[in-house]
């Protein structure tokens, strides 16, 4: 199978989804799991949307 169509959603993101984790702080990593925190909807980055899943 052909995978020519891998990340075509993050094609049309600003920086093709890349940027700082507002959580951990890390940068030029893709931000496109939403997370509310503190009551705001924030993107944060896989590492740590695991890691506040596993803390459940």
């Amino acid at each position: 199978m052909s995978k020519a169509h891998r990340g075509k959603g993050l094609r049309e993101v600003f920086a093709r989804g890349r940027g700082t984790c507002p959580v951990c702080g890390r940068s030029g990593v893709k931000v496109v799991y939403e997370q509310e925190i503190d009551g705001k909807k924030v993107k944060i980055c896989k590492i740590c949307k695991a890691h506040i899943a596993n803390a459940k």
